[in-house]
């Protein structure tokens, strides 16, 4: 009796502890919701093989629950001993011929979609709709410790961290490695390919059936915030993709912000050397993110809210947010006022009226930024409503 407690509670606390582990996790970071072709067949391959898992499981205890309850020992019985089955042609057969087809069951489509899913060869469309077809959109993914940089191949664009691809279809990517293994991964839409640091290039492609934004995250351990290395695509329609590539493709790197701080912040920037790590434009890529578009960015430094004390915090001191980045030690850290004006510039930097918002993904949370900017005009607008009212006041009475 105590041999069966004894098994009873290990697995009750092995039950336990599975059905806790089982809530681990993101929600948005699931391949249970496939958006795109790839996690289609993943999701396929993943369904055939619970399926089969079942079938085996249900057969196995159907069996044993039989044998349990046919050969239990009897009284008066003691000693009996029921016909042994070894050496049976048929049995052995059956469960020999029944593991075979179950294997070929699984195997065939795995190795149809394993061949289909590597297959990064453009389709060429014929007759009317090759007039009308758009060449194959490629980008050139670079995995780096701890963000990604995304370079739009022959159309002098570059992103860090939220990659924007249209929904219509396939968008072809090389993966490489700026400094360790890496794994590029974005489970709604894709499988996961590995990015491997020296020559070594993979490619492989997404493609997105609905509009939204897709969490992606690095799924190789590479250093001690390879957990922090979450980035996002952004699926829009066709036409807002050719406006957003359009609107990223004219930056003007030399524009002027509007506000006073920003331009300050403008003139920190690069007095500080931040443009010797952190370009603006097409430049080729950098040794840090580009922030080209920083100011339409979801998220800060891919896992922070975006908001500008998030922003400045990261500034003052980036290790306390990703233990082992490449940006600690390498820059002579500004003062708090400094880098409240250099947030103000970065969070200008929207070339694009096309944002995440334009996603249209209801688990999408909008940016502060949008409600701070909002306070912020509202209390611009009050202020310039006072002002105008003393210089009101003032001039009536030199009247008087």
């Amino acid at each position: 009796m105590k041999g069966w407690m004894g098994r009873f509670r290990a697995l009750f606390l092995l039950g336990g502890l599975a059905l806790v582990l089982s809530g681990c996790g993101n929600p948005y970071l699931s391949a249970l919701q496939p958006k795109g072709e790839g996690s289609d067949m993943i999701m396929d391959l993943m369904i055939l093989s619970i399926v089969i898992m079942l079938f085996v499981f249900l057969v196995v205890m159907a069996i044993y629950v039989f044998v349990l309850v046919k050969f239990r020992q009897k009284k008066g019985q003691e000693d009996y001993i029921p016909k042994q089955v070894e050496g049976n042609r048929v049995l052995e057969t059956i469960w020999t011929v029944i593991p075979i087809i179950l294997l070929l069951i699984l195997a065939v489509p795995t190795v149809q979609y394993t061949f289909a899913l590597s297959d990064t060869t453009p389709e060429t469309p014929e007759g009317e709709e090759a007039e009308n077809a758009e060449e194959a959109l490629w980008i050139d993914v670079t995995g780096k410790q701890f963000w990604w940089n995304f370079d739009y191949r022959d159309k002098n664009v570059q992103t860090s961290q939220d990659l924007y691809i249209p929904t219509d279809r396939r968008v072809y990517i090389k993966l490489s490695s700026g400094d360790v293994i890496h794994s590029f991964w974005v489970p709604a839409i894709s499988g996961k390919m590995d990015v491997n640091p020296g020559k070594n290039e993979n490619e492989m492609f997404i493609q997105a059936d609905e509009e939204g934004v897709y969490w992606g995250h690095c799924a190789e351990f590479c250093g001690p915030s390879h957990s922090l290395m979450d980035f996002r695509i952004v699926a829009v329609s066709p036409g807002e993709f050719d406006q957003w590539l359009s609107d990223m493709q004219n930056v003007d790197p030399e524009a002027e912000p509007e506000s006073e701080s920003a331009r300050e912040g403008k003139k920190l920037f690069s007095e500080n050397s931040c443009l010797g790590c952190h370009a603006v434009g097409s430049s080729p890529a950098m040794m840090g993110p580009n922030v080209t578009n920083f100011g339409d960015r979801s998220k800060v430094a891919g896992i922070l809210d975006y908001n500008k004390d998030n922003i400045v915090s990261w500034i003052l001191d980036p290790e306390q947010h990703k233990p082992g980045n490449q940006m600690t030690g390498n820059y002579t850290v500004p003062s708090k006022e400094d880098a409240e004006k250099i947030a103000d510039y970065l969070m200008s930097l929207s070339p694009s009226k096309i944002g995440p918002d334009d996603a249209k993904d209801d688990d999408y949370i909008k940016p502060q930024k949008d409600e701070e900017s909002d306070n912020k005009n509202e209390n611009e607008e009050n202020n310039e409503a006072e002002d105008s009212d003393e210089n009101t006041n003032e001039q009536q009475s030199e009247e008087e």
